[in-house]
């Protein structure tokens, strides 16, 4: 298979999953009335009723920073930090699965649990390694002939989505869900342009 073609196709699949992730994660905003949007994050809504349509949207999520850090790996010419992005991505999808699978210590509970921990420190790798992975792959976009013309919209996304990440971390007043989601939502922006990018490559000669 040329390679244009096998990135189109992992451009297809990426844009698939991160549909699902969205549309289940926005859906359950809606069929869980017991938490606050504004105020529980996200990974409050994997456990309890209906938590099996996010879990699969987290996987799906993970299946789709998979297929855009291969597609971006195999789509672009140039050796610039080419490993680099690759390996924050396949980080990212990995930390992500640990917390679909990994229960979060919900209000209430008796303190940080094992699970608990374990949870959080998949979430802030997971959180880490995509927006790092975000400015290194649109960074390189710019020694790329094809990819050149993405830079001007992809990295001020991935520089505006690593700064709100910073802001959610520090600014502890801020509402933790709304803060969150937002910066998710700046993420799945990012992978479902790159992704559209990838589908638009060129037929091989």
């Amino acid at each position: 298979m040329h390679r244009n073609t096998a990135c189109r196709g992992w451009g297809v699949t990426a844009m698939l999953g991160l549909a699902y992730f969205f549309g289940s994660s926005l859906t359950l905003q809606f069929l869980r009335p017991d938490y606050d949007w504004v105020n529980a994050p996200l990974s409050f809504y994997l456990v309890g009723p209906d938590s099996p349509w996010l879990i699969a949207g987290f996987f799906s999520l993970a299946l789709g920073v998979f297929c855009v850090g291969l597609g971006l790996h195999r789509g672009l010419e140039t050796p610039l930090l080419r490993r680099t992005a690759l390996a924050l991505f396949l980080m990212d999808a990995a930390a992500i699965c640990v917390v679909a699978l990994v229960q979060t210590d919900l209000p209430g509970g008796d303190g940080p649990s094992t699970h608990g921990i374990v949870h959080y420190i998949a979430a802030t790798t997971a959180f880490l390694s995509v927006t790092l992975g975000m400015l290194v792959q649109s960074w390189r976009f710019r020694a790329d002939s094809h990819w050149r013309g993405h830079f001007r919209k992809a990295f001020p996304l991935a520089l505006v989505t690593f700064a709100g990440l910073w802001v959610y971390g520090l600014w502890h007043e801020l509402p933790r869900g709304a803060s969150e989601k937002a910066v998710i939502l700046l993420i799945v922006l990012w992978l479902m342009l790159t992704s559209r990018w990838l589908t638009r490559l060129p037929p091989e000669a």
